[in-house]
């Protein structure tokens, strides 16, 4: 069926803010460690609240927001990608938004409604008010907030990212899409099937006029597997274009490194700080990536949208954040070092350009392009 025709269908359903999909999971009880937090401020976007808090938390205290994809709520998001668990083991908070059906059929995040997607309104303004209750009643410290989300969830992040950049330190996008590219469905299925190419300006200037923020920007992780059938991969691209505007960096990767059998493509600012990252989940469907079974990093559970490939997402999008570095009650795990080959050609290969990415008028300097390669793949701080 063609674009237009699914449109047209989807107007006469009983519901025309989402595409219908199974219920996977109940709302937060008695088997989940996820509380319900209510009174957290107006609410305008009429979402509810989960909270969990360990009874460690690292100094300074950080939190994680995290936004279910459609089908799912916070509980089920959270067992399933292990979020809490990773909370109570490194000592960071949790705020899960959970999306309800009064908005959205499919309990869908509205990341394509002007109404939910604009500062200080709807959905937006509701998990807004959800973080600064936790700064508040938790004692959370204003510069170690983070959000991530998958598919709608992560559609969201990029909003919260957008209209709220001040508030985040940096923001993890797990097949989700670019802000500003959807005012209404037509667009948002248009931007989930075909992921129109937009020159980079445009998608940083969407960012740009969604608040009056003018950096420095948030950091940015994207995700995506590239079988996704339901988000077209090539958001992943956009998603990163906009940041790389965003932060004034280069297209083309300054180092390209291979985590769990996957690559992952790196930017760094001159200090040698990585501002954005990216993920090719290479062969996977459209979900949130879990593995690996056999050490420390192994999170979550298995279910509809959340897929064994040999790579725990939330550890490292957790380890991006900066919040891997204190652990409660465990051994601490060896890390085990990007292959050396991989590391080689990447200096080799910057060695040969007679550069290493730099901002435009700084000169080569190969002292910064050995540190930084080291850096990216994890080897040096």
């Amino acid at each position: 069926m063609s674009l237009a025709r699914n449109v047209d269908l989807l107007k006469r359903l009983p519901r025309m803010d989402g595409l219908r999909l199974p219920d996977f999971g109940a709302s937060a009880d008695s088997s989940s460690p996820l509380q319900e937090v209510t009174g957290f401020g107006d609410n305008p976007g009429a979402l509810r609240m989960f909270a969990f808090v360990p009874a460690q938390l690292q100094m300074p205290r950080p939190l994680v927001v995290v936004l279910h994809g459609c089908g799912q709520t916070a509980a089920a998001y959270d067992l399933g990608a292990g979020w809490s668990t990773l909370a109570r083991h490194y000592g960071f908070a949790l705020v899960m938004p959970e999306q309800q059906r009064i908005n959205n059929g499919n309990t869908c995040f509205n990341w394509f409604s002007p109404e939910d997607t604009t500062r200080d309104s709807g959905e937006a303004r509701s998990i807004c008010d959800m973080v600064a209750h936790m700064v508040e009643t938790h004692r959370i410290d204003p510069r170690r907030i983070f959000i991530t989300g998958l598919s709608a969830g992560g559609g969201m992040a990029s909003v919260m990212l957008a209209t709220y950049p001040e508030v985040f330190a940096a923001g993890a996008v797990i097949a989700g899409l670019p802000y500003g590219i959807a005012s209404n469905l037509r667009e948002a299925l248009d931007g989930m099937f075909h992921s129109p190419v937009r020159p980079e300006r445009e998608l940083g200037d969407f960012v740009r006029r969604a608040s009056n923020h003018r950096g420095p920007w948030p950091k940015m992780s994207v995700w995506h597997g590239s079988a996704d059938r339901t988000v077209n991969p090539g958001n992943a691209n956009e998603i990163v274009k906009q940041w790389l505007d965003l932060h004034d960096l280069p297209m083309a990767p300054m180092a390209e490194t291979v985590v769990d059998g996957y690559p992952r493509q790196t930017w760094w600012n001159e200090d040698g700080e990585t501002l954005v990252e990216s993920y090719a989940i290479t062969g996977m469907a459209h979900g949130t990536p879990l593995g690996l079974a056999d050490n420390d990093q192994r999170y979550g559970i298995e279910g509809a949208f959340l897929i064994e490939a040999g790579i725990s997402s939330s550890y490292h999008i957790a380890k991006f954040f900066g919040l891997t570095g204190w652990i409660h009650d465990a051994k601490r795990v060896e890390e085990k070092p990007a292959p050396a080959p991989h590391l080689a050609r990447t200096i080799r290969a910057k060695v040969a350009d007679g550069k290493a990415e730099p901002k435009r008028d700084r000169g080569f300097d190969l002292g910064q392009i050995i540190t930084r390669a080291l850096t990216a793949a994890g080897l040096m701080k």
